[in-house]
């Protein structure tokens, strides 16, 4: 059994449902990066340099990075030379299990930290428009249906309209949202919200946050300040700072992402709208550039469209079309 048959093995015993989700919200960049790989191993029968080169052009499109892919592409002469692999098809195994490497780096836990014995503090970051408001809605939903109790905190104070947005989706998940007018102090929201999480006895607090990115340095200075009260009115928390980026802007996610980490110590990624963009590959990028594990990925619209990142699922999605096609299984039964 290959490496992407160990993984569709391995996903048999999860629920079809989610494996379904990934598959089904990726769809575009499977379409797009499935496609263009198996039309160059078509291409080339042999492996050589100008395989090689025409790979990197593939993946860069699927906006994986150039960074990412310059590192990927050695990763892979150095598998094909230490296996001695000289038939592109054959490649097409390893290409998925560096991929799949790449994701799982470190042994990243994806779960989300929580704090078992008290309130569980989630800070979220990122600029306006990448779905960070959407994502806490659907995320306290997520977390009810776990049978825990979820406050919001709504300490976007200064986007019009962010605080109603907030009540909305909090009003949808069923939980209550602590609020002030708009255009207060963000850092007194999230203070008064921590006080009623603890009087509630409230498993986990949601905050959302500003994301003027057009003014870097009071939004930064602002998610600072938030950070000091949450760390004093709550030792160890928060437990997570999620950094909330859209999939659909590609590298410019990325550059966002070294922006926030310098100053919020993000410890998780979500990446949403993965579902409307060919543009997946971003989630390699960020993986490998960052070092920060992706924790949960936006796959549609519904409430319950937000999901635990999991790499074999990811992977799978991604590649399923160039290993599950009745010519591919009976192309491997002839080579076997």
């Amino acid at each position: 059994m290959g490496f992407f048959g160990k993984i569709k093995s391995k996903l048999t015993g999860q629920t079809e449902a989610a494996t379904e989700k990934f598959k089904n919200g990726l769809s575009k960049t499977r379409h797009s990066l499935s496609e263009k790989v198996n039309n160059l191993v078509k291409r080339y029968r042999k492996v050589d340099e100008d395989f090689f080169e025409e790979l990197e052009d593939v993946l860069i499109e699927s906006d994986v990075g150039v960074t990412t892919v310059m590192d990927l592409v050695e990763k892979l002469k150095d598998e094909s030379r230490t296996r001695n692999i000289k038939d592109s098809e054959k490649l097409k195994e390893v290409i998925v299990e560096v991929l799949s490497d790449f994701l799982t780096k470190n042994g990243d836990e994806t779960k989300l930290n929580v704090n078992a014995g008290g309130l569980t503090v989630i800070l979220m970051v990122g600029v306006n428009g990448a779905g960070k408001t959407t994502t806490i809605g659907k995320l306290a939903h997520q977390l009810k249906n776990e049978g825990k109790s979820v406050l919001l905190a709504a300490a976007d104070t200064f986007r019009a309209g962010a605080i109603d947005q907030l009540q909305v989706w909090g009003d949808r998940a069923g939980v209550d949202v602590i609020k002030h007018q708009e255009g207060s102090d963000p850092a007194s929201v999230i203070f008064d919200a921590i006080q009623a999480a603890k009087s509630r006895k409230t498993d986990v607090l949601l905050c959302d946050t500003a994301g003027r990115l057009q003014n870097k340095v009071n939004l930064m200075k602002e998610l600072e300040k938030i950070k000091r009260v949450i760390v004093r009115e709550c030792p160890g928390a928060p437990q997570e700072v999620l950094l909330v980026l859209d999939a659909t802007t590609g590298q410019n996610a990325l550059n966002q992402a070294k922006l926030f980490r310098k100053a919020s110590d993000v410890t998780g990624i979500v990446l949403t709208k993965l579902d409307g963009t060919a543009k997946g590959g971003i989630v390699l990028a960020i993986r490998h550039e960052l070092d920060i594990p992706v924790k949960l990925v936006g796959l549609g619209e519904k409430i319950n469209d937000l999901q635990t990142f999991d790499s074999d699922a990811f992977v799978y999605a991604l590649f399923s079309d160039m290993f599950d096609s009745p010519d591919v299984q009976k192309s491997d039964e002839n080579r076997d």
